[in-house]
């Protein structure tokens, strides 16, 4: 394909899931005989690209590589633009849907049968690279230490090493570079977060609607960031709240700061001139980096004492704590500074990126290459009056080259100039070269092309002392995405008039006038709020009321209450007491697995078993219309025995429902209560009021919806 029209070509492939082998020249135009040397520069693929034309800013692209025995499961997950390797080791099955929903990861590596309902790409992965062998070598190629006692990895399992090796030699072949901008593999045990299995993800509508939008998703809602990389802090942040008090405290108490300070607007302002630093970073990492990339840096690293200022201008001591962790890295900035012109060219072989000034020689090849002629008629003039010739001209052809020349009448007037070599001769004038001459031809002629070969020379030195402030630079990435996602829970609850819940260390959740966010925000009409009442003692709510009247909306804006006030955020209410909770799940909705020969019935059931397996009384649980897929009595039967099991097990649980016959579980079981949505009917039509009240119904308006 046409060189200049790559990129179209390579986001359409890597878009319909192929891999692209990039083949470049190598070799330098005239200092090798014969063609070119060409070799294989990089493979791109949908999962390790990070060049903006072929990925989404708000992406994060995950790899994951798979290994498993007859006893253990693990996965390793990589990103080449975050330079992480993440390994979760000893997992069973749900466990990995359920990272496997968080993450996204575009491609999977695996030996075996790759994982149910994986929509990425499948890579078959040789049995060899998930050795320890493997493994050692990798690890010496990339941290030079072959050890992986050495990186801190002596409790994970033989499955977890072998997908660290698989990873990585994945990684190495792909980049065909040193993988310098990774850390150190880190083990992730998932006891500090909220887990979130795969069916709570998608019908919670986390990132994205069941319809595979973004739009109308609860990231939709929360992102108000200024930068790429606070988008993509903010979704880890969503799928991933924590179960730790003290950390989403803090986030709380900075949110409070950043409305309190007055500073918000003037915070979003200076991080929209900062640009996507940790994806800068991998390309400088890779090698990769183009011109833009560096003053793109540059000029994020300029923004960053204006932040630091306008943080330490509020004396708030959380928003001075965010001060202090942003590191201006002066040093690099001023040399990026020195180093290239403000608009450098797109790529470093056109030319015009090394600022003039920066490099004598370059300035003096530049110099000759740009003013050639002004030099020329200097030396035409100066070799005029030195040797008296006044009919002296300087001429240029290809075969010859520069020369002076001097007619045959002049010649016969005067003696030639001792310094003049002859160089041709014609019918009526003679031609002659100087030793001055001869050296500005060769300087003049080769000056372009040598030009741009020290340019290129002069930018391929930034990046060593690049790369050795690369950790710095992904610390302050790191710490820039977080202040921007914190600066985008702030505005949001600014603008939306959101109160800082309760976190306390009971279980319970006390809900006054909630809202859901997503459709307080969609629709125009006022959303009428309702309450929530969870407690041990009252741990389970059977709801009733007409279809359409508002259950599942009032189960699911509980639900995304709870997770957002587990991430930090504040939340759509007048007052909230929110409790630990250790996983939400949710049994929503009406969809079939006929690939995997499972049907609508089957795949509820499957979900409900999980819920009963695995709810604990710190979970918080939706259940929705259970045992609609069957006969009447077997449904209602399926149903009773849920609810009796997570009554039992005392999670705090919705439980919607239209067999009104549950209703009595209240009579016999003191932790169930009843409460209900409210309608009106007048004649044949029917009025939905949307609100929550105490007690059962008894009826669902079916025929009137």
């Amino acid at each position: 394909v046409p060189y200049h029209a790559a990129e179209t070509y390579q986001a359409r492939l890597l878009q319909a899931g192929f891999s692209v082998v990039v083949c470049e020249q190598v070799g330098i135009p005239g200092e090798s005989k014969g063609p070119l040397a060409r070799e294989v520069t990089r493979i791109l693929t949908p999962g390790t690209v990070t060049d903006d034309a072929f990925v989404e800013a708000s992406d994060d692209l995950w790899i994951v590589a798979i290994s498993q025995d007859a006893f253990t499961l693990s996965a390793c997950f990589g990103s080449v633009g975050r330079g992480e390797l993440v390994i979760h080791d000893r997992l069973d099955d749900t466990g990995l849907r359920a990272l496997l929903s968080r993450m996204r990861p575009r491609e999977c590596l695996t030996q075996s049968s790759p994982p149910a309902g994986f929509e990425g790409r499948i890579i078959e992965t040789p049995a060899w690279h998930f050795t320890r062998d493997t493994l050692s070598r990798e690890l010496e190629r990339t941290y030079g230490v072959s050890d992986p006692s050495g990186l801190g990895l002596a409790d994970v399992s033989e499955t977890g090493l072998g997908a660290t090796g698989a990873l990585l030699t994945y990684l190495y072949d792909t980049q065909r570079t040193a993988l310098v901008h990774f850390e150190r593999p880190r083990i992730e045990r998932s006891t500090h977060e909220v887990i979130l299995d795969h069916t709570t993800q998608k019908n919670l509508e986390l990132l994205s609607t069941l319809r595979g939008e973004k739009k109308h998703s609860l990231w939709w809602v929360l992102d108000r960031t200024a930068t790429a990389m606070g988008s993509r802090e903010l979704s880890r942040w969503i799928t991933a709240p924590s179960c730790d008090n003290d950390a989403v405290r803090a986030r709380q108490r900075t949110i409070h700061a950043l409305i309190e300070s007055g500073a918000l607007s003037d915070l979003k302002g200076l991080l929209g001139q900062i640009g996507d630093i940790e994806r800068i970073v991998a390309r400088i990492g890779l090698g990769s980096a183009k011109p833009r990339d560096l003053t793109r840096l540059r000029d994020s690293l300029h923004a960053i004492p204006f932040v630091i200022e306008r943080l330490t201008q509020t004396g708030d001591n959380n928003l001075l704590e965010c001060a202090q962790r942003l590191n201006a890295l002066p040093k690099t900035a001023n040399l990026l500074t020195e180093a290239l012109f403000e608009e450098p060219s797109l790529v470093i072989s056109a030319g015009g990126v090394i600022r003039d000034g920066y490099d004598p020689e370059l300035d003096r090849l530049r110099h000759f290459s740009v003013d050639a002629n002004q030099m020329l008629l200097t030396m035409e003039t100066e070799e005029r009056e030195r040797s008296g010739l006044s009919g002296l001209k300087l001429g240029y052809n290809r075969v010859h080259g520069y020369y002076f020349e001097l007619t045959k009448a002049q010649l016969a007037q005067a003696e030639v100039p001792p310094h003049f070599q002859r160089r041709q001769t014609l019918k009526n004038a003679e031609r002659f070269t100087t030793p001055e001459l001869k050296t500005f031809e060769d300087q003049a002629l080769s000056a372009e092309s040598q030009a741009l070969k020290r340019e290129r020379l002069l930018y391929e030195a930034l990046f060593p002392p690049l790369i050795d402030v690369i950790s710095e630079l992904k610390t302050l990435s790191q710490n820039l995405a977080r202040l921007d996602a914190l600066t985008s829970l702030a505005t949001v609850a600014r603008e939306s008039h959101w109160i800082a819940p309760e976190l306390t260390d009971t279980v319970e959740i006390q809900i006054e006038a909630g809202r859901h966010p997503v459709i307080e925000r969609a629709h125009s009409t006022p959303f009428v709020p309702n309450d929530t009442h969870l407690t041990p003692e009252h741990s389970l709510a059977l709801i009733t009321g007409p279809n359409m009247g508002g259950k599942s909306t009032y189960m699911r804006q509980t639900a995304l209450i709870v997770l957002l006030a587990r991430i930090g955020s504040f939340v759509p209410a007048k007052a909230a007491r929110i409790g630990p909770v250790d996983r939400i799940f949710t049994r929503i909705g009406a969809s079939d697995d006929l690939a995997g020969g499972r049907s609508t019935f089957m795949v509820e059931m499957t979900e409900t078993a999980a819920i009963l397996a695995e709810a604990t009384n710190h979970s918080l649980v939706l259940m929705d219309e259970v045992g609609r897929g069957t006969s009447t009595f077997d449904g209602l039967a399926l149903a009773w025995a849920s609810a009796e099991r997570l009554s039992e097990c005392g999670a705090l649980t919705l439980f919607a429902t239209h067999y009104f016959e549950l209703t009595s579980l209240s009579e016999s079981l003191e932790s169930v209560f009843n409460i209900h949505l409210t309608a009106e009917v007048t004649g044949e039509s029917i009025v939905f009021l949307h609100r929550v009240a105490e007690g059962p119904t008894s009826r669902s308006y079916g025929l009137h919806v």
